[in-house]
């Protein structure tokens, strides 16, 4: 997908604010509010833009328990299990991967009980054969 500068300029503002008002973001690319309008309306429908969420304050986040979980699943039951995980809202990501561990789920929860929980409900999933897991006890870098 073919890019120019401006949709770059635009993206990269969005990443650092994805609640930036049309006025604001225009004034910044220098262009007018309809053509940032038309351009971020555009980068949705060719699947660049996915969609806006919220990223947590520091202190927020701080009090969150979060965990990676690496998962073996049996190869006849993967799509399976990505649909079950999809359910589990403490799941905040999920990735294939190579190597022993076929996924990397990351999860996040409020409480070590909940923590807890949300592992008995990956473990306890059809078609997931052995978890590992990991809190992270500190983001030393967060890009």
């Amino acid at each position: 997908m073919i890019v120019d500068d401006k949709d770059k300029e635009l993206l990269a503002l969005l990443s650092v604010d994805g609640r930036a008002s049309t006025a604001e973001l225009a004034r910044r690319l220098h262009l007018s509010r309809s053509t940032v309008k038309d351009r971020i309306e555009r980068l949705q429908k060719r699947g660049i833009i996915n969609g806006f969420t919220v990223r947590f304050s520091e202190s927020y986040a701080q009090g969150q328990i979060k965990a990676h979980v690496m998962i073996s699943t049996d190869p006849k039951k993967s799509a399976e299990v990505v649909r079950a995980l999809h359910r589990i809202a403490n799941l905040k990501s999920l990735y294939a991967v190579n190597g022993i561990y076929d996924m990397i789920a990351v999860i996040s929860a409020e409480s070590t009980q909940v923590l807890d929980e949300t592992l008995d409900l990956i473990g306890n999933t059809d078609g997931v054969d052995k978890t590992v897991s990991s809190i992270i006890l500190s983001t030393k870098i967060d890009r």
